[in-house]
């Protein structure tokens, strides 16, 4: 229950921004007692989660003490391994960006190149050195915080007295987030059962958590303030795919097999796929962009968009992925175009944000800090009140 209520709190903080809240205003949103408050509130702010955000004039009685949020307190990494390019976000505890890294990846390299990119570019992202070293029990890594509110993570970060939480790790599907494997990645089969979040927690010595790139960009999308409780986000880059909210939460499936867009049929005769289909959206769509034609592109993902529209009622398509943001109104106006045609009354919008998928692996992450804990994930992600 401390835990519960703790992170309440946190959360709260985070969304009141610098303006901050008061103590009587954190009482009244949680239900909790003015006396809980008190006591959760003067850890927060021992531990350098909370400071004083200045006084508020009160109806009576002297005015009232405002908390806010330290961000820099504690931060997240997030990483985008996708098929040509490692992408890496540090995010402060608000999930503000504070340092962003890209360099060129070969995911058909193998796991060994692959893991030393990213211990590499880990390394390069915490000038502080977050990551290397050993620790009892194995792994790599500093100092743990020790039993704190946020229970886990190393100094780092180049800023004094931060800490790393972990990394949330992005990656094409399908894989299996439970497990933390990949499973038969298309066009790169080798990394079938390869104990990927096992083996980067041991060498950078962090909580380690992997999911798919679509339902990281989608969780990044709907903490967002503002966002709708239900959406289908839709990512085309390297390859298509679809990360899906349903009520608030990150739709994952049983196997982590939701919202593999780009493997429906929809040309029984048409070409064939890596992933051993024919047809499929994703080599459609691919070779619409290979040969130059935008809109045909624009048409395949609408008509992809159409299909979820109809499967899951929901009542607004979010777009993004590098070549949609190549040419975001081509891909908004053939979507729009697709669904109108079908009188399905969905509306559609570009997320324009580079880095969602990186910045939603980091927020894997820091979600769990603030109660909002992705479905179908265990323990690994860090949590308040320990």
């Amino acid at each position: 229950m401390r835990s519960h209520n703790a992170a309440l709190v946190l959360d709260l903080l985070r969304t009141a921004g610098r303006e901050g809240i008061s103590r009587l205003e954190l009482a009244e949103r949680t239900g909790l007692t003015p006396q809980a408050v008190s006591k959760i509130t003067a850890r927060l702010r021992t531990e350098g989660l909370a400071a004083d955000a200045g006084r508020r004039a009160s109806t009576g009685g002297k005015p009232a003490t405002v908390l806010r949020l330290v961000p820099e307190a504690a931060h997240a990494i997030g990483l985008h391994l996708d098929r040509d390019e490692l992408t890496a976000v540090l995010l402060d505890l608000a999930g503000e960006r504070v340092a962003e890294r890209r360099t060129p990846l070969d995911l058909g390299a193998g796991a060994e190149p692959v893991l030393a990119a990213v211990r590499a570019e880990v390394a390069a992202l915490l000038p502080g050195g977050a990551s290397g070293g050993t620790r009892p029990g194995g792994g790599a890594g500093g100092a743990a915080l020790g039993a704190g509110f946020l229970g886990v993570g190393v100094p780092g970060a180049g800023v004094p007295g931060a800490s790393v939480l972990g990394v949330g790790v992005a990656m094409p599907g399908p894989l299996d987030h439970r497990a933390g494997t990949p499973g038969r990645v298309t066009g790169f089969p080798q990394w079938d059962g390869f104990p990927l979040r096992d083996e980067l927690a041991r060498r950078l010595g962090l909580p380690v958590v992997l999911d798919k790139d679509t339902n990281a960009a989608a969780l990044g999308l709907a903490l967002r303030p503002g966002a709708p409780g239900s959406f289908a986000y839709v990512h085309l880059g390297t390859g298509l795919g679809a990360g899906l909210v349903l009520g608030g939460a990150v739709l994952r499936g049983g196997r982590t097999g939701a919202g593999e867009l780009g493997h429906q049929t929809v040309q029984l005769d048409g070409p064939p796929c890596d992933c051993g289909g024919r047809g499929c959206l994703e080599v459609l769509c691919l070779a619409a962009l290979a040969r130059g034609d935008l809109d045909g592109a624009a048409r395949v993902l609408g008509t992809g968009a159409a299909n979820l529209v109809r499967l899951l009622d929901v009542d607004r398509v979010l777009l993004g992925g590098r070549a949609v943001l190549a040419a975001p109104e081509v891909f908004a106006r053939g979507t729009r175009e697709v669904l109108a045609g079908l009188a399905l009354p969905a509306d559609v919008a570009v997320a324009t944000a580079p880095h969602a998928v990186a910045e939603g692996a980091a927020q894997l992450i820091l979600a769990p800090v603030f109660g909002n804990r992705p479905s179908g994930f265990g323990g690994e992600p860090p949590t308040v009140g320990q």
